[in-house]
């Protein structure tokens, strides 16, 4: 037997392997951990929980996204009722009031937290905003055929009951913010206001948070009721009462024709105007033909006492 024909058979009974099989493979590999990582990234966008937490939850259920978003939320819920309990008794001073204008209907709110620091996060910002329309919605299912002027002063216990939709009670998303932020929080007061027609809702926040369009934040806020005002002014007109109101504090509305009693005025229509000092509330109102029919003033932290 020659040693050409040896070569040959042994060649030939040899299995034949492809050099580019663990090539296919190592590319099959990248592509599974590109998928991994692009679904890890949009679970973490869309919940903003850490990446750990994320990744735990994707293993957990096999990628499937719709279940480890779900377990993170238990997670993160039973983890923030746990550190709300324990945070309790920490002073909450800081935080935000919240104001919404909308179609001849109003709300104000006051959420509280323990620092400026966490008043000016996102995710606190957004319990403000779910507290603000939590709250609208409460006040339109019960006031939808109420006529005339009503307004309704929601307490903290009352507000707490409150749900996001058909989701989570106000309560709820607070222990899931304290959870996420760290720092004890609460649900202080609000109020809402509805209107006739012919009436008018102004508004002003001070100490605004820049970011925040639909819901207005600030760390003081005034709503105020009026009737008249010149033709496409009144917007203008309610911001300047507003900002009256936020300024010069005032605890009761007073009569037109009150007369003042100098820098320690309490009562809104006798003050110095602010944005006038030659002439008082009264006086501007007469000159814009209009009228203030009730007013709000919330300052963050502040014992409640003029509310209603």
């Amino acid at each position: 037997m020659s040693l050409t024909f040896l070569f040959r058979t042994i060649t030939r009974d040899v299995p034949k392997v492809s050099i580019f099989q663990p090539v296919q493979s190592l590319h099959t590999g990248c592509q599974l951990l590109a998928a991994e990582k692009a679904l890890l990234m949009k679970l973490r966008k869309s919940t903003g929980y850490t990446f750990i937490n994320c990744k735990k939850a994707l293993e957990k259920f096999d990628n499937d996204m719709a279940q480890a978003e779900t377990w993170l939320h238990e997670q993160a819920q039973k983890e923030g009722w746990s550190k709300a309990s324990k945070l309790e008794g920490r002073k909450a001073k800081e935080g935000l009031i919240g104001v919404f204008v909308g179609d001849k209907a109003a709300v104000m709110v006051e959420v509280n937290c323990e620092t400026d620091f966490v008043a000016r996060n996102e995710k606190f910002q957004q319990l403000v905003r779910d507290v603000t329309f939590a709250t609208l919605a409460h006040h339109r299912n019960k006031t939808q055929r109420q006529p005339g002027y009503v307004k309704s002063v929601l307490s903290s216990d009352e507000l707490s009951k409150l749900s996001v939709g058909e989701g989570a009670s106000l309560a709820d998303q607070v222990a899931l913010t304290i959870g996420r932020l760290g720092e004890n929080m609460s649900l202080k007061r609000a109020v809402t206001v509805g209107v006739p027609a012919e009436w008018e809702i102004g508004s002003y926040v001070h100490g605004g948070v820049s970011s925040q369009t639909e819901v207005a934040m600030g760390r003081y806020g005034a709503l105020v009721i009026f009737q008249g005002g010149k033709e496409g002014e009144q917007e203008t007109l309610g911001r300047k009462l507003g900002q009256h109101i936020v300024g010069e504090a005032p605890l009761s509305l007073g009569n037109m024709d009150d007369l003042p009693c100098g820098e320690s005025e309490t009562r809104l229509l006798p003050q110095t105007f602010l944005a006038d000092t030659s002439r008082t509330v009264a006086q501007f109102l007469r000159g814009q033909q209009a009228r203030v029919l009730d007013f709000v003033r919330f300052q963050c932290g502040e014992t409640p006492d003029n509310t209603e």
